[in-house]
């Protein structure tokens, strides 16, 4: 059974996923990394709801922030040493870009929370609902018939209809979303389907850096390029199939795998 991680490597390059499952048998570190400032994101996430049902409509801007943010802070710093400890490789300029995403997300909900409950003559538990509607957290997903696998990000349930979210950390395109970022999101959406019982027609991608949330419609086009791309997957994993190289600078130059690959 392939898994959705396999999807997304052979998106960046085919190599890339030949070289990791035939000549690296180690975790990569940037693999774990991603994981976990993945948690971080639903984490924070979670504290903004539980705090925003404390909040009260007589309360000002400022009050809102703070009352968002407690326990944030300390959960972050603890994160932080922890992931540390790990020796994953997490930098200062990490930890700063994760804290401003954070903060500037407070302040966007502190705004938004202040109109509604202005609005709607409702405190933050009477609102809560329009912010963050009923949802799922990294939730494991399996097709045994496509021999698929994979954990989606999030799954948001509204009126009875299932919607998978990917949540992203890296820059998102001026419009729409990265082809590897759909790709992933169709995958999760096929395996909903099969695991609800369900239809999935569209999805959502989070990118957290600009806190924007983009959709994919889930389309004939995008699954016939997924069930394409799934079949060269097994091919590589199952079969040992060398793929093509396909030299990209940019990629090639961020690549862990540049010094064996470029060799060649």
């Amino acid at each position: 059974m392939i898994n959705i991680s396999s999807i997304k490597s052979h998106m960046y390059c085919p190599m890339k996923l030949y070289l990791q499952t035939h000549v690296d048998t180690s975790i990569s570190n940037d693999i774990q990394l991603n994981i976990e400032l993945k948690k971080i994101k639903i984490d924070t996430q979670d504290l903004i709801q539980k705090n925003m049902r404390k909040l009260k409509k007589e309360m000002n801007i400022s009050e809102i922030e703070d009352t968002l943010s407690e326990n944030i802070a300390n959960y972050l710093e603890s994160t932080f040493s922890a992931i540390q400890n790990m020796d994953l490789g997490l930098t200062t300029d990490q930890i700063l870009e994760i804290n401003n995403e954070t903060y500037f997300n407070i302040k966007n909900h502190a705004l938004k929370a202040k109109q509604a409950m202005e609005l709607l003559g409702k405190n933050g538990f009477g609102i809560v609902d329009m912010f963050f509607p009923n949802c799922m957290y990294s939730y494991l997903l399996k097709d045994t018939r496509l021999e698929v696998m994979g954990l989606c990000d999030k799954i948001e349930i509204v009126d009875g209809k299932y919607y998978p979210i990917s949540i992203k950390h890296s820059t998102p395109p001026l419009k729409g979303v990265w082809d590897q970022d759909a790709i992933d999101l169709a995958a999760n959406a096929i395996l909903i389907e099969e695991e609800f019982e369900t239809e999935v027609f569209v999805g959502f991608v989070d990118y957290a850096k600009i806190n924007e949330r983009r959709p994919v419609v889930i389309d004939v086009n995008i699954r016939k390029a997924l069930f394409e791309i799934i079949n060269e997957v097994k091919e590589i994993e199952y079969n040992k199939k060398v793929p093509t190289v396909k030299i990209n600078d940019k990629k090639c130059g961020n690549c862990e795998y540049k010094n064996i690959c470029l060799k060649e």
